[in-house]
């Protein structure tokens, strides 16, 4: 996908009234920037775009490394020598905003033209709202849904049109595609023990009416039930507790797994490596009717509180929301808002599946927000493979889980 050198014609006018109250003649105030973006992905492009409107405003670019977002923002803030913006992994954004460490930018959202909380999807909102108030903007989306083989679905005799729509279909279908003499499993996904694990787990716990904070419900134990049932029925492979869902998603690249649970992340390597025809569906829900929900990943845009140009910050990160029309089409990545219709490809497998998942994240919930986020989901990665491996029922290992979780939420 081409990058463009230069915005929009539109996109441009916006900005231009956007930045109107700051003169180009005026020596320019200097914006540092910093997050995870590579020279092909969103950051250091609307950057470059940005600063060739002369606008009087100056952006500097550091790309930083996932390990290091934590320890070194927060350390940069508390020595007052943080970046005036950061993107921050979504669950992460929580403990910045409870520490005083992002400013709030209620006041400034209800002012802007370009800024508009009703364009968003629910998810990515939540994820930067804080105490009742904003602060930040989402930056990308993504979700997670059911990909499926059509070919090994005619294979056993199921209808190619009509994938699993609740888990006790979904259990019904793996069972009649795992074939063991071929080396395919009825489905694969992850259940690693890190945040990929809860990031896979936690929609199943949220449609059956748990959550992070209710990780012990009636019916969160019959979805790690569920969960349960597919690993010792050997209808996923045994690694699936520790192989990743990149890798989890090669095995159905392969041949080797019937159904997969991943993201559109997925979409390109699919089409170059997957050959047989494949679909993507809404994820399955506990019963006909039941509550959706599924995963919510990517990064959030905020301001450090401590920036001496909150104003200027702001503009840069308007212009930036005045480009999501240029998230899919130019970087790859889903726009957080629902008014942005995502453009055809012309790959009709890769435009059904976005639809898909575009629909799929209407019901996209965050992890959290809570400031102890990675303590919580700990709790839950524990649960997880203390079930699945046999030391505990899921409702022994969940109510361990809820009662760590308890202490972490006072």
């Amino acid at each position: 996908m081409g990058i463009r050198k230069y915005a929009m014609l539109g996109a441009f006018a916006l900005a231009s009234v956007s930045l109107s109250t700051f003169g180009a003649s005026a020596e320019d105030v200097t914006i540092r920037v910093w997050s995870l973006d590579r020279d092909i992905q969103p950051a250091p492009n609307l950057i470059k775009d940005f600063n060739e409107l002369n606008s009087g405003i100056k952006v500097e670019y550091r790309q930083i490394q996932f390990d290091d977002v934590v320890s070194e923002a927060m350390r940069a803030y508390s020595t007052g020598q943080a970046p005036d913006i950061i993107a921050v992994d979504n669950p992460e954004h929580a403990l910045f905003a409870s520490r005083g460490a992002f400013l709030d930018l209620s006041d400034m959202i209800a002012k802007s033209s370009v800024v508009k909380p009703e364009n968003y999807f629910k998810g990515p909102l939540a994820s930067v709202t804080w105490d009742g108030k904003y602060y930040g903007i989402p930056k990308a989306t993504n979700t997670i849904a059911l990909y499926y083989n059509k070919d090994m679905f005619k294979a056993k005799g199921l209808d190619p049109n009509k994938p699993p729509q609740t888990w006790d279909e979904l259990v019904e279908a793996a069972r009649k595609l795992s074939d063991p003499a071929q080396n395919v499993y009825g489905i694969t996904f992850s259940a690693k023990a890190n945040e990929e694990g809860t990031f896979q787990f936690l929609p199943w716990a949220q449609m059956a009416g748990g959550g992070y904070d209710n990780i012990n419900s009636e019916g969160a134990v019959k979805a790690l039930d569920v969960w349960k049932t597919i690993i010792d029925e050997k209808l996923a492979s045994p690694d699936t507790l520790t192989r990743s869902q990149w890798d989890a998603t090669g095995t159905f690249n392969s041949g080797n797994a019937a159904m997969a649970i991943s993201g559109p992340w997925e979409l390109d390597r699919m089409l170059e490596e997957a050959k047989f025809d494949w679909g993507v569906a809404l994820m399955p829900v506990p019963q006909a009717g039941a509550e959706r929900s599924s995963a919510m990943g990517d990064f959030n845009w905020a301001i450090f509180a401590n920036t001496e140009h909150p104003e200027e910050a702001f503009k840069v990160l308007e212009y930036f929301v005045s480009q999501d029309d240029r998230m899919f089409k130019d970087f790859g990545q889903l726009p957080p808002r629902s008014d942005i219709a995502i453009p055809a490809t012309g790959e009709p497998k890769k435009d059904a599946a976005l639809q898909v998942f575009v629909e799929q994240l209407k019901y996209a919930k965050p992890r959290g927000p809570h400031p102890a986020w990675p303590k919580i989901s700990k709790a839950i990665q524990d649960a997880i493979q203390a079930a699945l491996t046999g030391q505990m029922s899921s409702k022994e290992a969940l109510d361990q889980a809820a009662e760590k979780i308890k202490a972490v939420l006072g």
